[in-house]
């Protein structure tokens, strides 16, 4: 007999396997083998009529779950269930936190094994802690399943009450979160204060100094701080509401003219030291990695999106590389601490070391997912150089390394030094910094991927001065500034803020992100998160009437009242009520709402001076009244905050509320416009009211992003409206070559092939040879990809017989699949890709290529 061990992947199982002897079989279950319908195709006939089964939870009877198997998991469990059969033993090691721990309830409860059950948790996956889990196993814990389980089911009660409200009140296909809302309205309260903001304008004086005798080095830079016994105004006091200096403060705003009545005064006075004073500061390492602070530090450094640090995180844990990588404890384990220490004095000399091991105290009021910070797994803690690891799994294993050997290293010692100069009235201030001993700088510096460089930078000293020292000036300038308005949130400090007011959970916060961009509420710019016009609507009702369910606070209580359910300390069905049912329940809030509320008001986002409205095709904004009442789309990229009455106009005037011709077309004697639309700007010929009685719809064509609509004349206009042309005849095919713009952009093409134009390129301009040469480039990158198909494979099974492309089994997400070219196919569960032929892949992409295409639902509205 054999002792049976799932776990969620076949990365996972493929790992583990070859710690266990061989009498343990270790298979996967790919994720949850079963979850509340996610379509009304998916209830059970038993349950359709009920009222509640749109839920997929009965809230009159206990809020008992109704789970169905999921489709995709058929085969999967098939074959669990017969290697079930052969085990006297059945082991659950799936993820050690809650969900982990709900899989594994899951998948007893499905499987009912008649042999004994053991739950095996470890937090990273070597030898010797997976043979001290095997030694350590317990039962599965129903409090922490109970946990999970309520998560799950208030997530579907608010997604699945909230979202058809939303629906009937502002638009179609609108959905709302318990957790996803809470962080949306986040973002809306951010872009709500810039666009109150109101720009202050302040001047100052910057001064270029230099010791004598006068050198490169003896050069520095001071600014004007004070004149005479006031204190020169900067940006900190200012009212962002008005722009103007908060009332109460005695400081000196200079104008531009006083600034430079001033420059010219102190540009002939004498110049000398007023004041020196160093001081010495330590710094400390920060902790090591938790979910969150990986996901903020990778933003920074490597540029990695939330939900890309998650899933090389995942790679590398399941591959052994790292430790788990859903956690947020700051602990170290003795084996880490010693290893880390030996690695520092191997690596850095035992200078470096700090005198004593480090311990970090978790500070999070909700941390419970796993028993370690996120590490290099096993004692040895091997630099990446000496691992098989390259791209991006190489460059976030190595900074999960850099952070862990800082936790051991010395203090950095850093001198900061601060000289006031003084100049007839004046007084300039230059700061300067020193970096006395690197310490744990050497490893590890926060926001760089570069620690030498990083010191490097850290280290701006002043030359030596003396107080009463003169100093000679070599130039003196009149600086205007202008006050910022709040920095919209990035990834890392949307994480960063959720984290700080214990709003959901850190393995949670990648799948927020993706959803509310997915949803529509998000959209990113230039690496920030800009809410949406929608986001502003939705918002605005759930503020209106549900306050509690969109505040930080309630939400963050939320999260301590699952806490109290998974220690015991709270019955889950109980609490389940009060939410739901109680007088001031989700169900009675969500009635009444949908009595009450507006559909006008709640689809309308009050800016001020300016009222947008949530159309079914997007936002716009109503201008004038009666006759002249018209229409203006707003443009995608279009930020709230950046919505005013001139940005109105502008869009008016060349888009719906309606745009002067740029001229006739000389062959159809049609007018010709430049117009505005959701996705910017584009060029029209004929009127709108095209495609109505037998009329031709009006032909239209983007604008080119280099291309700028104050440039747009007649011409320009023609010659796009053109598009596409034919730039010749491919020299071995003989079919037509064309240039033309699409829905992503400028394009060439030949036949099915496409290739985007380079930045900077012009549609209109590019000619034959250059199209031949980007096409050449596409169908290069396309063999450069099919080459990677074939050296990532994990089985290669030969060329297809019809183009002689390459067929492989690679290993995926959710276990093997069959690759040919773009379609991809997973293997049957039960299947051994080992012993899979070139005879069987074919078979499979015939059937998948064969399905015709997807199968369409009725989706049910979505929580998260």
């Amino acid at each position: 007999m054999t002792k049976l061990v799932i776990v969620e992947s076949p990365t996972k199982a493929r790992t583990i396997r070859g710690f266990l002897p061989d009498d343990y079989v270790v298979m996967a279950s790919m994720g949850h083998i079963r979850d509340l319908p996610s379509s009304a195709a998916e209830i059970p006939k038993a349950a359709r009529g009920e009222a509640w089964s749109r839920l997929g939870v009965n809230v009159d009877d206990g809020f008992v779950p109704l789970y169905v198997l999921s489709s995709k998991r058929k085969d999967t469990l098939k074959g669990l269930k017969d290697a079930l059969v052969k085990a006297d033993e059945l082991i659950i090691a799936t993820d050690e936190d809650r969900e982990g721990e709900s899989i594994g309830w899951h998948l007893v409860e499905v499987l009912r094994p008649k042999v004994p059950v053991k739950r095996m948790v470890f937090h990273e996956i070597t030898r010797d802690a997976i043979r001290q889990a095997m030694r350590e196993t317990r039962s599965i814990d129903e409090h922490l399943v109970r946990a999970q389980e309520t998560r799950r089911i208030l997530d579907r009660l608010v997604g699945y009450t909230l979202s058809p409200l939303l629906w009937k009140k502002i638009a179609p296909k609108l959905s709302a979160g318990r957790v996803q809302s809470v962080a949306v309205r986040l973002l809306v309260e951010r872009e709500r204060e810039r666009h109150a903001f109101v720009k202050g304008t302040y001047w100052d004086l910057t001064a270029e100094l230099a010791k004598r005798p006068d050198a490169p080095d003896h050069r520095f830079k001071a600014t004007l701080v004070q004149v005479g016994d006031r204190r020169v105004a900067t940006g900190k006091d200012f009212d962002a509401d008005t722009g103007t200096v908060v009332g109460d403060r005695d400081v000196l705003l200079l104008d531009g003219a006083q600034a430079e009545a001033l420059r010219a005064r102190l540009a002939t006075a004498a110049w000398q030291v007023a004041s020196v004073e160093a001081k010495a500061s330590v710094r400390r390492p920060y902790p090591p990695f938790t979910t969150s602070t990986l996901q903020q530090e990778a933003g920074r450094k490597l540029r990695f999106g939330a939900g890309e640090t998650m899933q090389i995180a995942q790679s590398l844990y399941e591959n052994g590389f790292i430790t788990y990588h859903r956690t947020d404890s700051f602990h170290l384990s003795d084996e880490a601490v010693e290893g880390t220490r030996r690695r520092v004095a191997e690596q850095y000399g035992t200078e470096y070391l700090s005198p004593e091991p480090r311990r970090f105290k978790t500070k999070s009021r909700t941390a419970q997912e796993a028993h370690e910070a996120i590490r290099p797994a096993g004692g040895a803690m091997r630099p990446v150089a000496e691992l098989p690891l390259s791209g991006r799994d190489a460059a976030l294993y190595d900074l999960i390394w850099k952070r862990t050997m800082a936790t051991q290293m010395a203090d950095a010692r850093v001198e900061m030094v601060t000289v006031h100069v003084g100049a007839e009235d004046a007084l300039f201030r230059a700061t300067g910094r020193r970096v006395l001993f690197p310490g744990f700088f050497r490893a590890y510096v926060e926001g760089s991927d570069d620690p030498d460089a990083a010191i490097e930078d850290r280290d701006a000293p002043l030359p030596p001065l003396a107080e009463r020292e003169a100093l000679d000036l070599r130039d003196l300038g009149a600086v205007a500034h202008e006050t910022k308005p709040p920095a919209r949130f990035t990834e890392a400090s949307l994480i960063k803020a959720l984290e700080a007011n214990g709003v959901g959970r850190p393995s949670t916060y990648a799948t927020i992100i993706g959803t509310i961009q997915d949803r529509g509420y998000v959209r990113k710019q230039s690496g920030t998160l800009v809410p949406t016009f929608t986001a502003f609507a939705v918002t605005g009702l759930l503020e209106s009437d549900f306050k509690q369910l969109v505040d930080v606070g309630f939400t963050a209580n939320m999260e301590e009242d699952l806490d109290r359910i998974a220690s015991g300390d709270v019955e889950w069905r109980g609490y389940l009520e009060r939410f739901y049912h109680g007088e001031s329940g989700l169900s009675n809030q969500v009635d009444l709402a949908t009595a009450t509320v507006d559909p006008r008001r709640a689809s309308t986002v009050d800016l001020g001076v300016v009222k947008v409205r949530i159309g079914r095709f997007g936002p716009f904004v109503e201008i004038g009244e009666g006759e002249t009442r018209a229409t203006v789309a707003l443009p995608e990229d279009l930020a709230p905050a950046d919505l005013t009455p001139a940005v109105l106009g502008e869009l008016a005037d060349r888009g719906q509320g309606g745009p002067a011709a740029l001229g006739h077309d000389p062959t159809t004697g049609e007018p010709v416009y430049l117009k505005d639309g959701p996705y910017g700007p584009y060029v029209q010929r004929g009127d709108d009211d095209g495609g109505k009685d037998g009329k031709p719809k009006p032909a239209r064509v983007s604008l080119p992003k280099d291309r700028r609509p104050e440039e747009v004349d007649l011409a320009l206009a023609l010659a796009l409206l053109s598009l596409p042309r034919v730039l010749g005849k491919h020299p071995e095919s003989g079919d037509e070559v064309k240039a033309g713009i699409g829905r992503f952009g400028p394009y060439v093409v030949v036949g099915k092939t496409f290739a985007s134009l380079k930045k900077g390129e012009d549609v209109l301009a590019v000619d034959l040879d250059r199209a031949l040469e980007l096409l050449e480039e596409k169908s290069s990158r396309g063999a450069r990809g099919r080459a990677r198909t074939v050296a990532n494979a994990l089985k290669n099974l030969g060329p297809h017989p019809d183009d002689g492309e390459p067929v492989a089994i690679l290993d995926g997400r959710y276990g093997p699949y069959v690759k040919h070219g773009k379609t991809n196919a997973s293997l049957p569960k039960d299947a051994d890709w080992a012993s899979f032929t070139l005879a069987d892949a074919l078979r499979l992409l015939a059937t998948k290529s064969g399905r015709g295409g997807p199968i369409k639902r009725t989706r049910m509205a979505a929580g998260a």
